[in-house]
């Protein structure tokens, strides 16, 4: 553990004359301030940095603007990509006066699920593991006006380029669905990945493995080993930071859209989780597919929760292009060992009981991975207090389950509006502890209802295919 004598006293160290103050808006955006490095006292530990949240998106208004950033010892870092030396440290909201937890800030939140967690008694972490997959891409264009509107993506590698006059082209294009892994010279982006990696693992986060993702065009993942909860949301923050500025570093640009290509698959954050006591973990046991009782009922929770889940693990119009039925997505609401076409997987690499997990798909890396993690927890231990018993498992492939079949299984909402108007009907969950207020997902609500509508008020490109001529 860090402490603030210990952070100024490297910092020093260092060089740094520069420190990056970090908080996550409302949306799992970083923003950031910067004071020069003789504002770094042990003291502001204590008393935070004052600074202006009206301008935030879904935070305060003009007439109350003024809030704290409290820093976290235990995320400074050196700042790999300022030239002036920089230290960077990640905050957690608070207001003036009272110094008491802003009940919309992201990492607040998390925070005080970890706390409902323990006052339960049932477990003292949970533990989250998220795979986060994006895109790099050579170059990107949009535009959208009244009178018309237009996106653009190219990539080096992508099969769309077979026959583009690139003087020469060399023919090395990798074709949909089949990026999952060639080597080079298909696979372009190896060192970038690398030095993806390697960046991360300077700054404190363990990579265990870099590779290729499944479509055309520069998907990739880079696998970052499982942490306590809020920790792990810190560490995608920082992920998301290092990939999208290694890429423009390169000259590349990087995106956590969950679906920007059609006929191709998408981006998900598959989310591994888990729940320990006392440096034990509860999820190992003597049930279906090596779970615990506590696993299954956890299971449960996520299962009776996850069409409203959806509305902040799935959180963008976009998240659902990708979680379309009838294609290779976890839109089926169902369990399983091994089984990848169910919404919750049961991993079975290793029988050691400290890998014993549970796996949720259907996230995207558009979440806020603060608001996402907690939200889960909280359906989780919905299940494990009120043993809720999540049916049988599903074994079989469910992409190739007869129609009648498939019509037993729930499946994930078919929109944005459509989760919005489940997570108004069911929340409760949410708002144990404090964990999430009413007044935070009110704000939620109303901001993803004007993108949802954003986009159902404009025409789509495609629509001009197919009704110009009617």
């Amino acid at each position: 553990m860090s402490t603030p004598k210990s952070v100024i006293e490297s910092a020093l160290k260092q060089g740094a004359k520069m420190v990056d103050v970090k908080f996550v808006d409302t949306f799992g955006t970083w923003q950031h301030f910067t004071v020069p490095i003789s504002e770094l006292t042990e003291e502001v530990f204590v008393e935070g940095f004052g600074f202006d949240g009206s301008s935030i998106r879904g935070w305060k208004s003009i007439e109350a603007s003024d809030m704290l950033a409290m820093p976290d010892p235990d995320t400074a870092f050196i700042d790999p990509f300022f030239s002036v030396p920089t230290l960077s440290v990640t905050t957690t909201i608070a207001e003036t006066g009272t110094k008491e937890a802003y009940n919309r800030d992201p990492r607040g939140i998390a925070q005080r699920a970890e706390t409902y967690l323990n006052s339960t008694g049932l477990a003292d972490a949970a533990v989250f593991g998220p795979e986060a997959e994006f895109f790099i891409f050579d170059n990107i264009q949009f535009d959208s006006k009244s009178n018309g509107t237009f996106y653009s993506i190219d990539s080096e590698e992508g099969i769309w380029n077979s026959g583009k006059d690139e003087l020469p082209n060399l023919g090395y294009k990798i074709r949909h669905k089949e990026g999952y892994f060639p080597v080079a010279p298909q696979d372009t982006q190896q060192d970038i990945r690398s030095e993806m990696l390697l960046t991360l693992q300077s700054l404190g986060v363990q990579v265990e493995k870099h590779h290729h993702e499944v479509s055309t065009a520069g998907q990739a993942e880079l696998g970052i080993r499982f942490e306590t909860l809020v920790k792990s949301a810190d560490a995608m923050m920082l992920y998301k930071y290092v990939i999208k500025n290694v890429a423009r570093k390169h000259g590349k640009t990087a995106t956590f859209m969950p679906k920007p290509l059609f006929g191709d698959n998408g981006s998900g954050m598959h989310t591994h989780q888990s729940l320990w006591k006392k440096g034990k973990p509860l999820f190992a046991g003597k049930e279906y597919a090596g779970l615990s009782q506590m696993g299954l009922h956890y299971i449960g929770g996520i299962l009776k929760h996850a069409k409203a889940l959806c509305a902040i693990c799935s959180p963008t119009t976009n998240s659902y292009k990708r979680l379309v039925p009838g294609y290779e997505a976890p839109v089926n609401l169902a369990y399983s060992a091994r089984n990848r076409s169910a919404a919750i997987r049961i991993p079975t690499f290793s029988e050691n009981p400290k890998a014993k997990r549970i796996e949720y798909r259907p996230p995207d890396p558009s979440a806020n991975p603060y608001l996402c993690f907690a939200a889960l927890l909280m359906a989780g231990l919905d299940g494990v207090l009120n043993k809720i018993d999540p049916g049988e498992p599903v074994d079989k492939n469910m992409y190739e389950l007869s129609a009648a079949d498939l019509a037993k299984v729930p499946q994930v909402p078919g929109s944005l509006s459509e989760a919005l108007d489940i997570i108004e009907k069911d929340h409760a969950f949410l708002l144990k502890g404090d964990v999430f207020t009413k007044d935070f997902l009110e704000v939620w609500i109303s901001h993803k209802r004007k993108e949802a509508d954003a986009i159902r008020l404009r025409p789509h490109p495609y629509e001009f295919h197919l009704y110009y001529d009617v």
